[in-house]
């Protein structure tokens, strides 16, 4: 405990007189270290935190936890050090390097049922502003006004279009960015309104609005089951207790009977 005590003081010494750059350390190794950022780290970090959402400083800390307790626990374990020791020192150093994007993971599943909710409603500005624009315009406008979750994927659906991609992948790319419920097909549809000939965009918005439609009522009803659902919830756990008080009292007052 005491080598422990002191390589820590020795460690935080050093970092704070700068004899140890944590930061240029990681920025050295970014190039090394991005092998273990996840592929869809820096969506859910925005999917969380919006434009406040810091992903290389954000990473560098997962980093930096990582390997503080990897080299903790070694110090832990430095009086009967082993191979079974060092190396379950890395798994929780691993594990602790790992835990913000579980975290992460199951936030964004958690919000999966909100963007569900979300995603009718800024459907349906983005047809109002088609009846004006085109769809890549209409799409670029719609951005100050789309709830949070959605800026990032749409700011790269934009930049891809602008840059020359006329195909349906970046459409296909949004919607699997946000899996919910007809996801894909709303981007099918924005995608033939965005290869439509003029003399067809009354047909083709037409459709795209009575989907859009469709889908707002489904968000209506399941909003609609989520409350009956919670007013359930509530009465059974006002039952329960109801039910539990009046037991524990009716047990009360019969050991209180017996006992006379």
């Amino acid at each position: 405990m005491e080598i422990l005590i002191v390589a820590i003081v020795i460690l935080f010494i050093m970092e704070y007189s700068k004899k140890i750059d944590s930061n240029k350390f990681f920025n050295e190794s970014k190039k090394h270290l991005n092998i273990l950022k996840e592929d869809d780290y820096e969506f859910l970090l925005r999917a969380k935190y919006g434009e406040k959402a810091a992903p290389d400083y954000a990473f560098s800390r997962r980093i930096r936890n990582g390997i503080v307790v990897t080299l903790v626990l070694i110090c832990v374990f430095l009086s009967k050090l082993s191979f079974i020791n060092v190396l379950a020192a890395f798994i929780v150093g691993y594990l602790i390097f790992k835990s913000e994007y579980r975290e992460l993971k199951r936030y964004y599943k958690v919000h999966l049922h909100e963007i569900n909710m979300l995603l009718p409603y800024y459907l349906k500005n983005i047809e109002i502003l088609i009846h004006h624009y085109t769809v890549p315009v209409a799409l670029a406008k719609s951005i100050d006004d789309a709830p949070d979750i959605f800026k990032p994927g749409l700011k790269t659906l934009i930049d891809r279009i602008n840059a020359g991609d006329s195909t349906i992948d970046p459409y296909m790319d949004f919607a699997k960015e946000y899996p919910v419920r007809d996801s894909m097909r709303m981007m099918r549809l924005l995608y033939r309104l965005s290869l439509g000939a003029q003399e067809n965009k009354h047909e083709q918005l037409l459709t795209f609005s009575k989907s859009i439609s469709n889908l707002q009522s489904k968000s209506r009803e399941q909003k609609y089951k989520d409350r009956l659902s919670k007013m359930e919830n509530k009465t059974m756990t006002m039952l329960v207790c109801t039910g539990g008080g009046a037991m524990i009292l009716l047990l009360i007052s019969i050991f209180m009977m017996m006992s006379r």
